[in-house]
């Protein structure tokens, strides 16, 4: 006997604005059927390539979608599942209706009347206790799907709160990897020394367990684009190495006005040699733009440094031949500078006291991390060999202009 897969229709929606009707299959998860398309220009920005080109949009949709989903690769992810008393991460993503702090995009049941005003969490309240996907749970407490938890992407495990009506993100580090707060942290005091936009990262202790806590940079009126969307990579199978995607993104930003685009890509570049960060892709940058007018307004503020900083042991003294990643291509740390047009327009000389100010907050969380004495020297060790080699760098571009 055939079986019968369950499909349900649904309208994605952009905040209040109708972009397209679809048929969700529950049992494949996947979209069979895109039966309108209401207004392409508040589509996800790479659907419009997707339908110029004469693509499958219904493979973009479901790709999409499923991006929007906590990855079975999230650090206890099975226990999460059971927790919250769901056989998938696809559950959870229904029962929030896709809603997400990053972009007011959401899938909306056709019949559904709710407004979005009304059940979107950037103006309505959830509770932190019922945020299961940081598996900091009460068994006495009553869990409630409906978080912007779900939306989470990454394997490390996540939950927003509120504080005085201000989103918060707080985030564990993966499994063993317990530099991945004091990098972000790091990143934060870097940027903040040397005058680069940022999110802010601050370390907290719940429950006994290290995480950092970072604002959402995005509100009601304004949404992330991730550099996927504006590459056009987001589904298309290319080769990487065929384009220059770091000149073309530039000069995207640029034609859509975005000032001074150049020396704020730069800036990330700088920070990720510094921290040796290994994990740059086109989903952890991007851009900033305005949800009801979609004018691009901004580069986005650097966020998500974690896995920087020896996180994987190299060798300090080789490690400007390792490789980062950089536009999702993988290249030795020492190329990373070669990107940056005025190395010289950087006062280094402002992360003079960054390598103490560090070793101190290793120190001051030495207990909880376990970190020996000797890996905290190693990791001060290395930041001071970063520095100096920006420094060394810009003292070969002056003799070259000479």
């Amino acid at each position: 006997m055939k079986k019968e897969h369950r499909i349900e229709k649904y309208v994605l929606m952009h905040k209040d604005t109708e972009v397209l009707i679809a048929d969700y299959n529950h049992d494949t998860k996947v979209f069979k059927k895109i039966s309108v398309i209401k207004d392409l220009d508040h589509a996800p920005l790479a659907f419009k390539n997707y339908y110029k080109n004469k693509r499958d949009m219904r493979e973009f949709l479901t790709k999409w979608y499923k991006s929007r989903t906590i990855p079975f690769w999230r650090d206890e992810v099975n226990l999460l599942l059971k927790r919250a008393k769901v056989e998938n991460s696809d559950e959870l993503l229904n029962n929030s209706y896709a809603l997400s702090l990053s972009d007011h995009y959401w899938l909306k049941p056709y019949n559904y009347k709710e407004k979005y005003e009304n059940i979107n969490f950037f103006e309505n309240d959830f509770s932190f206790i019922n945020n299961v996907n940081f598996l900091f749970y009460n068994g006495n407490s009553k869990i409630n799907v409906n978080t912007p938890d779900n939306t989470t992407i990454g394997k490390q495990k996540k939950a927003w709160t509120i504080t005085e009506e201000t989103r918060y993100l707080l985030k564990a580090p993966f499994k063993d990897h317990k530099m991945e707060p004091f990098n972000e942290v790091l990143a934060s005091i870097i940027c903040q020394k040397l005058g680069f936009n940022h999110v802010k990262y601050s370390l907290k202790i719940i429950n006994g367990n290290l995480v950092t806590k970072c604002p959402c940079f995005v509100g009601i009126n304004t949404e992330f684009v991730p550099a996927s969307h504006i590459l056009n990579v987001y589904i298309d199978e290319i080769n990487i190495g065929d384009v220059d995607f770091y000149e073309s993104y530039i000069k995207d930003l640029e034609y859509k006005g975005i000032e001074n685009a150049r020396e704020k890509v730069e800036n990330m570049v700088l920070l990720d040699y510094l921290l040796v960060n290994e994990d740059r892709h086109f989903n952890n940058f991007g851009i900033i733009r305005d949800a009801d007018t979609l004018k691009w307004l901004d580069v986005a503020p650097i966020f998500d440094s974690g896995e920087s900083l020896n996180n994987f042991n190299y060798d300090i003294d080789n490690i400007d031949n390792e490789l980062g990643r950089f536009f999702s291509e993988f290249w030795p740390f020492k190329t990373f500078l070669n990107h940056i047009r005025d190395i010289n327009r950087f006062n280094m000389r402002k992360l003079r006291w960054v390598p103490r100010e560090f070793g101190k907050l290793l120190y001051r969380y030495q207990k909880i991390t376990g970190m020996t004495s000797e890996e905290i020297e190693s990791k001060k060790k290395l930041l001071i060999s970063r520095i100096n080699n920006v420094k060394k760098k810009q003292k070969e571009a002056k003799k070259c202009k000479k």
